[in-house]
């Protein structure tokens, strides 16, 4: 059987399977428990699991996650939402110092079988720190896996991977699109790869790497270049750690050209990496530089300044319409 569903609840169908299956998985955070989460990705969870495993947490979220360390030693799988990406600052001592290191630290002796959830992006008129991208902080990290999906089959299958895995998964949720679209998904559990990127459409004129929310955005640029008789090639990256280099690599090497966009800061962000491996692995194959589409390297605006900030349609198409008269 399938249903159509939105990302919000492909999530919540992720987290309902896991816990009838794997009775040590638990899920905590602020308010995920008899409110089911600020955007209800938990909701009825814990009327059908009980206050044991799904029960709300302190505003702490170095404790939330840090408690979650003693947890998955101990032989539970806690999945933990942190309300929004940008409240996981104060948890970023334990993500690097205990969460990513644990494995190595123990020489293997022992693994971090959690998940840390977080809603992340623009474009939902927030407050302050409600609209970070800052995966690249995090990707950074060895140790830690970093997985945005952009679709509600791929959060599914990639949150129910991500919690079957033996290492540490921050699983970011592109909230500006949690409900803005559904599909056909499988009601039963399944699987998608961690670290395997998506080629979303097939094209011969550049290549197009996006992720999570931006993914719908240069969709709609290909839509207005292909009337101009620009045919791009677009892969959805999935996981920005590990990062699923041989897909863009084989894509650029049949293009020519290559155009990566993320609502992140430009500087220091995942498309300077995305650059620097096309040019260590293809740069024979370019007919253009390698070229970024992305937010601006300043805090993240107020609600008035989102529009001028994210990245756009027009915007895209005029980058992919240079790139190809380069």
């Amino acid at each position: 059987m399938a249903n159509i569903l939105n990302i919000v609840q492909a999530v919540n169908q992720a987290l309902e399977n896991e816990m009838e299956n794997d009775p040590t998985i638990v899920v905590y955070g602020e308010d995920v428990g008899l409110e089911g989460g600020v955007f209800r990705a938990t909701a009825g969870l814990q009327k059908k699991f009980g206050e044991k495993r799904v029960f709300d947490a302190p505003l702490a979220e170095s404790a939330i996650v840090g408690t979650g360390v003693g947890m998955a030693i101990n032989g539970l799988k806690p999945v933990v939402e942190l309300q929004f990406m940008g409240f996981s600052y104060p948890a970023f001592n334990q993500i690097i110092s205990h969460v990513a290191r644990m494995r190595n630290r123990s020489r293997g002796r022992y693994t971090l079988p959690m998940v840390i959830r977080a809603p992340y992006g623009g474009g939902i008129r927030a407050l302050e720190h409600h609209s970070e991208s800052t995966e690249a902080l995090y990707a950074h990290i060895p140790g830690l896996k970093v997985v945005i999906p952009s679709t509600p089959y791929d959060a599914k299958g990639l949150l129910i991977a991500a919690i079957r895995d033996p290492d540490p998964v921050l699983f970011l949720e592109p909230k500006r699109i949690y409900r803005a679209f559904k599909q056909e998904i499988p009601e039963n559990a399944y699987e998608l790869p961690i670290g395997k990127a998506k080629i979303v459409e097939e094209g011969e004129d550049l290549t197009i790497i996006s992720w999570g929310a931006m993914v719908r955005e240069v969709q709609k640029a290909s839509e207005m270049v292909k009337e101009k008789g620009i045919y791009p090639e677009i892969i959805d990256l999935r996981t920005i750690s590990p990062m699923d280099r041989e897909s863009f690599v084989e894509s650029v090497k049949k293009t020519g050209r290559a155009l990566i966009v993320h609502e992140a800061p430009k500087s220091f962000g995942p498309g300077a990496e995305i650059i620097s491996v096309i040019n260590e692995k293809a740069f024979l194959h370019l007919e253009a530089p390698p070229t970024r589409v992305t937010g601006f390297d300043t805090t993240f605006p107020l609600p008035r300044g989102e529009n001028h900030y994210l990245p756009s349609p027009e915007r895209i198409a005029k980058t992919i319409e240079d790139l190809v008269k380069y």
